[in-house]
């Protein structure tokens, strides 16, 4: 991952927002990130993740939960995401944002913490995360060894 990770914060304030949620499995026809990204959260996003630039997806408890699908990740990373921060994710969407190198954060309260637009700065080599707006800084738990040279090497495929 690289060390600092700066953008602007697209909150999403609820919790369990499914995969399906994210991408619904009626464009699951394709794989193609810039594709999918046309729809990704198209939901409860309001077109706010395509005008932002950087964005950084803030959301509560258990993101991604739901079906094992890679798409989610894919239109995440399709639509210019840069980084997701919620108070939990859903193991099997935390491990495909691994394996497609997009780097997630967990921040107990984090929709809480952080409001639209503020700007962000996430820093890998301090495990910690800045609101600039708010100048607030919060700490993460960084990733293992193995995993955060996955996410570095921007995704598994990438690694190997």
């Amino acid at each position: 991952m690289q060390k600092t990770i700066s953008g602007s914060a697209q909150i999403f304030a609820q919790d369990d927002i499914d995969t399906d949620l994210i991408i619904p499995a009626k464009y699951l026809t394709t794989s193609d990130s810039a594709e999918l990204a046309e729809h990704v959260l198209e939901a409860i996003d309001g077109g706010k993740l395509k005008s932002a630039e950087n964005p950084i997806v803030v959301a509560g408890n258990n993101f991604g939960c739901g079906s094992s699908r890679e798409h989610a990740v894919w239109a995440l990373a399709g639509a210019g995401v840069v980084a997701v921060i919620a108070e939990s994710f859903a193991r099997i969407f935390f491990r495909n944002s691994v394996n497609f190198g997009l780097p997630t954060f967990v921040i107990p309260e984090a929709s809480k913490k952080f409001s639209e637009n503020d700007e962000i700065e996430i820093d890998s080599k301090s495990s910690k995360i800045k609101n600039l707006t708010q100048k607030t800084e919060f700490e993460f738990q960084p990733l293992p060894a193995f995993l955060n040279q996955i996410v570095e090497a921007g995704g598994l495929l990438n690694q190997i």
